[in-house]
């Protein structure tokens, strides 16, 4: 079954934001001293590695030369896209670091 042009176009929009809420938790990551690696694989062990998390990683900036991004933003933009699990084991991030 051939796509239309507006379901190629839909397609190809959510890729673009699903890679930017990616880019958003690597650089959230980078930016409060977490490995994003890990904390994906708390939140989801049974996955293989995620290569768009990779190719994101690539494209973070040292904390100092990064925007602000708020834990809160970071959990409202994974929870957007249905990662509620991962947003989970950022509060808990959160939580312990907070707890030191």
């Amino acid at each position: 079954m051939k796509k239309s042009k507006k379901d190629q176009y839909i397609i190809e929009k959510y890729q673009q934001d699903e890679e930017m809420m990616i880019l958003v938790f690597a650089q959230w990551c980078v930016n409060h001293n977490f490995d994003p690696i890990t904390l994906y694989q708390q939140a989801y062990p049974h996955q293989p590695e995620n290569k768009a998390l990779r190719a994101a990683m690539d494209r973070t900036v040292a904390k100092e030369e990064s925007e602000p991004i708020s834990t809160e933003v970071v959990q409202q933009v994974l929870q957007l896209f249905g990662n509620d699990d991962l947003a989970f084991v950022v509060q808990e991030a959160v939580d312990q670091l907070n707890e030191k």
